[in-house]
């Protein structure tokens, strides 16, 4: 049976993509901080598919600590992984840092999902496929590799379109460092999708409540992930940036491939050594 590693399950987009994998006939392992979250889905997916492989490893993804844990303890089950989702991402309108000093948005939305994948490398193998949800935020994004943490210069849509952009330019290395192994990467862009993720209160709380109800659902924004991580289709395709079923043209910024690696380089730097 092959498996799927899921980060953001608790809720949102992540829980359907958990659903989509599980009637795909994955076992899943659900990384999150919340035991009583992932829990929570292990136990909703479970009421429709009864015999469901669910397991959980807990960690903070704001913290690069417990996110490598998580990674290699995965990797060190001896299992191979077909399928990593990273699918955790947040908004928020204040600067704040972790517990270890890092910027919490790109903390979340870029350097955890580099830390798992490079945790658990040792675990894909060929045909493996990683598959990063991205935002179209990132198209008109600008990139600074040497303030990737808004130290000099923070705002809150700035900073959540720069970490989305880079892990667009992220994966794209990853897709040409893993293409002889046979492993994909890709980044996929859900749709402006009607979830929590900005949980803010004022006039931006108040017009992301407004717009929800126009916006796709939850279950039609796990849609393009999944076609991406399940369908034949995709099976050779890496380094894309997907919407709506097909490549799209990203942002310029990302086709540069001195600053791919500047923001490469930028990201070893804050994650620090294996």
């Amino acid at each position: 049976m092959p498996l799927g590693v899921v980060t953001g399950a608790t809720g949102g987009i992540g829980r359907w993509i958990a659903l989509g994998l599980a009637k795909a006939g994955y076992e899943l392992i659900l990384v999150g901080r919340s035991a009583q979250g992932c829990e929570a889905t292990r136990a909703w997916i479970v009421s429709q598919l009864p015999h469901a492989n669910i397991d959980v490893v807990l960690a903070d993804l704001s913290l690069l600590a417990q996110t490598r844990n998580a990674g290699e303890t995965i990797a060190g089950r001896g299992r191979s992984v077909d399928v990593l989702i990273n699918n955790a991402g947040v908004f928020h309108q204040h600067r704040a840092e972790t517990a270890e000093g890092h910027e919490r948005v790109i903390a979340v939305n870029h350097l955890a999902p580099f830390v798992l994948t490079r945790a658990l490398l040792p675990a894909l193998r060929f045909g493996a496929r990683i598959v990063n949800v991205g935002s179209s935020s990132s198209d008109t994004a600008t990139i600074d590799p040497d303030d990737l943490e808004g130290r000099r210069k923070w705002g809150f849509l700035h900073s959540y379109a720069q970490s989305k952009l880079a892990l667009l330019m992220a994966t794209n290395h990853w897709a040409d460092t893993l293409r002889p192994q046979g492993i994909t990467a890709n980044t996929v862009h859900p749709g402006t999708v009607a979830t929590g993720l900005i949980r803010t209160g004022g006039v931006i709380g108040l017009a992301w409540r407004v717009m929800s109800a126009f916006l796709l659902s939850e279950e039609q924004g796990a849609e393009p992930p999944l076609y991406v991580a399940l369908s034949a289709d995709c099976a050779n395709l890496t380094g894309a940036y997907v919407k709506k079923r097909a490549p799209a043209t990203p942002n310029p910024l990302s086709l540069d491939r001195a600053l791919e690696q500047r923001v490469w380089d930028a990201t070893e730097r804050l994650t620090g050594p294996c």
